[in-house]
């Protein structure tokens, strides 16, 4: 006589596993080892695998199973539920069901487009994975624009390809004047019953994809699609303040569905800018000072995003000091305040002078030299270029 794997290292689990931890890991597994999921040669080795991990995950997840098992081993199950009672389906639905009626499997493969043992939920037809009152597919589209636009906003019309209802046959994919006929494959109920191993799986019928109807003329224009491919040009606000891989969400933009439509996403790209450098909502700009008027201070044309202003810089500014304009920055994108332009200043040392300049230099430095002179360094300057 064979004897019987662990349940817990069947599915590679401790004692303490939670039921969350043994829903997951059963998951897992049984999307690797389910028969349809195999190549052909693979099939009988998969299904005595996944017949295990099955037994394993239906003793296991249930309180009452997994504490007799526990507490006697495989003794413990087998005096209540024969080995082969389990295979034969002979009362696989209290040893599998939940407290609801329904299988445990049910909640794990919904999403698979199958129902397990045939839909034992009232054994009516479902449209798990059926496109009927489907909604459209969200997009995406990435939109450029320039800092100065990302500063004060704008509303920008995009062009956006995307599928729309067809118009033809109002999204009924059929030729006007036809109707659609009961699918013969599934008989109207939208599922098809599949054998695999030691029980069934209700399955979306791959002939109607899950309607139950099936279109025998189909619409010339959207070829049954029931959706045609167009262009569309959209008007998007863009508010103030967006920056690079902000994302915004334009609701019911996005492609058409027999039950609504998707959700256009926005994506922002702020182009390079020749004069400012963006840090969040500040901005940072480089302005070009002669030497003389770093010495002495003066008025100077600084670059802002809404044109030139004046700034004042004192005498004595030395090279890559840095000013702040306040609020000549970025409006912050939740409406909190504006940001600064901050000013960076670059003193030009000339490269050729005159004779009378290179003079008034060197008396510069000699003036500078002086011991015990006490004329301020402004002063002096002052007295060199007078």
């Amino acid at each position: 006589m064979t004897t019987k794997r662990d349940y817990y290292e069947i599915l590679g689990l401790n004692k303490s596993a939670s039921v969350d931890e043994i829903k997951k890991t059963y998951r897992t597994l049984a999307l690797k080892f389910h028969p349809d999921r195999v190549p052909a040669d693979q099939k009988k080795e998969a299904e005595e695998k996944f017949k295990e991990i099955s037994e394993a995950y239906a003793v296991l997840s249930d309180a009452e199973k997994r504490k007799m098992y526990d507490q006697y081993g495989h003794a413990g199950i087998d005096q209540r539920y024969a080995q082969e009672d389990i295979f034969r389906g002979a009362d696989f639905s209290s040893i599998f069901g939940n407290m609801n009626g329904g299988s445990m499997f049910e909640d794990i493969f919904s999403d698979l487009g199958f129902d397990i043992f045939g839909g034992g939920r009232g054994g009516g037809g479902r449209s798990g994975g059926s496109a009927k009152g489907r909604r459209g597919r969200d997009l995406e589209i990435t939109v450029n624009i320039t800092l100065e636009e990302a500063a004060a906003g704008l509303e920008k019309t995009i062009t956006v390809p995307r599928y729309e209802i067809c118009a033809t046959c109002a999204g009924s994919g059929a030729k006007p004047g036809t109707k659609k006929a009961t699918c013969q494959q599934c008989h109207g109920s939208g599922r098809v019953i599949v054998s695999s191993g030691f029980f069934q799986l209700a399955q979306t019928c791959p002939k109607c994809h899950g309607q139950g109807e099936f279109i025998q003329t189909p619409c010339p224009d959207c070829r049954g699609e029931a959706r045609v491919r167009k262009t569309s040009n959209i008007k998007v606000k863009i508010p103030p303040g967006v920056d690079t891989g902000n994302n915004l969400r334009v609701r019911g933009e996005g492609e058409a569905g027999t039950g609504g439509r998707g959700d256009l996403y926005v994506i922002i790209d702020i182009s390079p800018h020749k004069v400012f450098e963006r840090h969040d909502n500040d901005i940072l700009t480089q302005i070009s000072v002669s030497v003389t008027k770093a010495i002495l201070g003066g008025d100077v044309q600084v670059p802002t995003l809404n044109g030139h202003v004046e700034m004042k810089i004192p005498a004595g500014t030395q090279s890559g000091r840095i000013f702040r304009l306040k609020e000549k920055g970025i409006p912050d994108f939740h409406g909190r305040g504006i940001g600064d332009e901050l000013v960076k200043v670059n003193v030009e040392i000339p490269t050729r002078m005159s004779v009378e300049q290179r003079r008034l230099i060197e008396e510069f430095a000699r003036l500078s030299s002086e011991a015990g002179s006490k004329d301020s360094f402004t002063d002096k300057i002052k007295k060199t270029f007078r």
